[in-house]
Formats: C-alpha cells, sequence, structure tokens
C-alpha cells in the first residue's frame, strides 16, 4: 500500500514537470511571433547577465524574463528615456552568459546604465525605433 503512495506522488511530480515544460514552450512561441520581439539577455552592472525576451510597443520597451510563466514584463522602459551610448564585443566571461553571436550593447535608462545583449541587425532595429521616437514637445525630438 505504501508503495502506491509513492508511486501517485512520483506520478504527480512528473506530470507537472510535464505540464510547466509545456507552459514553457507555449509561452516562449507566443513571445517569439509576436511581431517586435527578439532575444535580450541583460544586465544591470554590478549584476549579472538574464536571459530573455524583449518587446517594443509604442511607447516602451518591455524586457520578459526567458524563464517564467508570468505575462508581466518585470522591467519596462520608457522609449523616450532610453538612449544608445555604444557597443562593444563581449568578453571571455560575458560570452559563456549570452547568446552566441550577439554583442553588447550600453543602454542609458534615466541616468542609470544597463547592458544588453543582441545580434548585431537587431541592435540596429533598437537604435532606429529610438532613433524614430515620437515627438515629446513642441520643437522637440524625442
Amino acid at each position: 500500500m505504501d508503495s502506491t503512495y509513492v508511486f501517485i506522488a512520483l506520478a504527480a511530480v512528473f506530470g507537472l514537470l510535464v505540464l510547466a515544460t509545456a507552459l514553457f514552450w507555449v509561452r516562449r512561441t507566443q513571445l517569439r511571433r509576436t511581431l517586435g520581439t527578439f532575444d535580450a539577455s541583460i544586465c544591470f552592472p554590478p549584476g549579472g547577465w538574464r536571459m530573455g525576451v524583449c518587446r517594443y510597443t509604442d511607447t516602451h520597451l518591455e524586457w520578459l524574463r526567458l524563464f517564467s510563466l508570468s505575462p508581466r514584463p518585470p522591467h519596462r522602459f520608457l522609449r523616450s528615456s532610453l538612449e544608445v551610448k555604444g557597443w562593444r564585443q563581449p568578453t571571455e566571461a560575458e560570452r559563456a552568459r549570452i547568446q552566441p553571436g550577439a554583442l553588447v550593447v550600453t543602454l542609458e535608462y534615466e541616468g542609470r546604465e544597463l547592458l544588453m545583449a543582441m545580434k548585431y541587425d537587431v541592435y540596429t532595429g533598437l537604435s532606429s525605433w529610438l532613433e524614430a521616437g515620437p515627438v515629446i514637445g513642441i520643437g522637440t525630438w524625442r
């Protein structure tokens, strides 16, 4: 009788793992199919890199964790407050923590530096999106 309970408990745990994996896969597939999304790791110095997906909206750049079931982004950056400071090749230590072939883009958001790792074509899209930002006031750009 005890082995029946152990078997049921193990089957339930296995079922939950399969369900969680399927939900992660569905969320990831939905994010990648949405127009205006791209893979990007993020780092707030001196912290470490976290893998995720960025999504453009009209007024914000949203970053969502890759391994999460939450539909809400933990980081939202106001488009008019983001500024590209430059890009560089990743260091050897960073290469192990970000996607292959990515470069490190330095951004400034409200006086705070943040790093994003993305492919070069994604970087050109991001910089174009920021430069084409909406007019804030009369006679000003961005």
